[in-house]
């Protein structure tokens, strides 16, 4: 989990753990048993802010082993609620066949959550 204030740099410290992986992917070949299949989920974000974050990633040969799920802020309260579940099973797929993933989370404070009345 990584904490801080706004405009710290955490979105950058995951793309950045995404793209070291690159090496570490390629020296796995095809085993997909030793790579690890990156997950990022943009929750609440801006369309353009996720653009900037596929780019850099298509940029640095990233998005070989990368899966974005975006739900923006313009796109309706049920799919930003339902995207962190759509990357948590997409990471599920991967462990239940023996691969390795990491999945982030981004922005879980601009979520949707359903609140008790």
């Amino acid at each position: 989990m990584i904490i801080g204030d706004r405009q710290t740099g955490k979105t950058a410290i995951a793309v950045d753990t995404f793209i070291n992986q690159k090496a570490v992917n390629e020296a796995a070949g095809d085993k997909d048993g030793d790579k690890l299949f990156c997950i990022y989920v943009a929750v609440g974000q801006k369309r353009s802010t996720v653009a900037q974050i596929v780019r850099s990633l298509e940029e640095n040969g990233a998005m070989d082993y990368s899966i974005v799920v975006a739900a923006t802020a313009s796109d309706p309260a049920p799919m930003q609620f339902l995207a962190p579940y759509t990357a948590a099973a997409m990471g599920e797929y991967f462990r239940d066949n023996g691969m390795h993933a990491l999945v982030v989370f981004d922005d879980l404070s601009s979520r949707p959550w359903p609140t008790a009345r």
